[in-house]
């Protein structure tokens, strides 16, 4: 169960790592065939916009389990964290709020298109591209009911991996120093 539960925590980081892999793949296919064989495949490009759109998506999703949306914090630095998060909260019902809107409408459109609309080369029909949006901000909603739950319930705070990192560098290059001090004083 913890593989599982491990996997699909990171879902939308696995549907991203395939389809950009496909998609860059599809690309090189078309860069190569026009560069040396002289020709194009017309639905390549096609198909890999679809999939970057699907990319990006997931990828929003993925970020809102991530904790890594940008949003402006700093006036939460002097108060009590937990009330901080709270405060969060409030805020992320309103992001909530605005996805359940989204869903309804992404829906509505995706029931009103006609079977005759169609992708130019691909001729899917165009309701399962755009299925993408009531997915994915179901998705992103599900993640952020997920990461407040991580962070009210549990306590747990998921970090930004942007500013983890940063942190990581910044430690990285203060042992640099020090290594670097002792190394001059000896």
């Amino acid at each position: 169960m913890p593989a599982l539960w491990s996997f699909l925590d990171k879902f939308e980081s696995h549907v991203c790592r395939i389809l950009l892999a496909v998609f860059v793949t599809l690309l090189f296919t078309q860069i190569v065939a026009r560069q040396i064989f002289g020709f194009s495949i017309t639905w390549i490009e096609e198909l890999s916009v679809i999939l970057f759109v699907w990319f990006a998506y997931f990828g929003a999703s993925y970020a809102a389990r991530m904790a890594a949306h940008n949003r402006v914090t700093f006036q939460f630095n002097t108060l009590p964290r937990a009330t901080a998060r709270k405060i969060e909260a409030i805020g992320d019902l309103f992001w909530i709020g605005f996805n359940l809107v989204f869903i309804w409408y992404s829906i509505e459109f995706i029931s009103r298109l006609k079977p005759f609309v169609k992708a130019q080369t691909l001729g899917w029909e165009m309701r399962w591209v755009y299925l993408v949006l009531p997915i994915a901000f179901i998705l992103m909603t599900f993640r952020i009911v997920q990461v407040n739950y991580m962070k009210l319930v549990l306590g747990v705070d998921p970090r930004d991996p942007d500013k983890v990192e940063v942190e990581d560098m910044l430690e990285l290059a203060e042992d640099e120093k020090r290594a670097f001090e002792q190394e001059e004083n000896k």
